[in-house]
């Protein structure tokens, strides 16, 4: 039998190749007659916004849960949304480890108050959380509320508080921001896109 080098080379590769996926008990038959379910098959897709930066990047997050009443679905996967304008699928890498962020253990999940001069932070419930932050802006609002300038003109602001809005919401989310912060007379209003 004549052989050239590279023939030999060859019937070599295709040996070690094939002792090799016998030794590992590979048989092909097997693998290509058992059908695998696609694992967001049963999910369920949730299309928002990335939370880290003002680019506002589309991404898709697929949970798993029956959506029963009192079910909590799990998030199994997030992903760019290939249809969004902005990113067009794409994700950075702080956007790519959203999956990360939402299962951390060093996630705040709720709110928490130290009071003035302590070290230690305490659990308090959402109830008491807006009641204090409602309580705290309408007692320096009716303190320090400005109706007139010092010529007598209407003006009717609130120079002591500012609000620092979020560059990821959408303009109808933006829109409501600005309308709530002007009708309380805030002038200093800025957005985290300028950060």
């Amino acid at each position: 039998m004549q052989l050239s080098r590279r023939g030999f080379f060859r019937v070599c590769a295709a040996g070690a190749g094939a002792s090799s996926l016998a030794a590992l008990g590979f048989s092909p038959a097997p693998a290509l007659a058992s059908a695998r379910a696609f694992k967001l098959d049963r999910t369920m897709e949730t299309r928002n916004t990335c939370p880290y930066c003002s680019v506002s990047c589309g991404v898709i997050i697929y949970t798993l849960g029956s959506g029963g009443k009192n079910a909590k679905a799990d998030i199994v996967h997030i992903e760019g949304d290939p249809d969004h304008p902005v990113n067009r699928g794409t994700l950075c890498p702080k956007g790519a480890g959203l999956l990360d962020f939402v299962r951390s253990e060093n996630r705040l999940r709720y709110p928490e108050y130290r009071a003035a001069g302590s070290s230690e932070w305490q659990r308090i419930s959402w109830d008491d959380a807006f009641e204090r932050i409602a309580r705290l802006m309408k007692n320096d609002r009716d303190a320090h509320f400005a109706m007139t300038n010092a010529d007598g003109e209407t003006v009717n602001r609130w120079p002591t508080m500012g609000l620092l809005a979020s560059s990821a919401v959408s303009n109808e989310a933006g829109y409501l921001t600005a309308k709530m912060t002007r009708g309380l007379g805030i002038v200093s209003v800025d957005t985290q896109a300028r950060i």
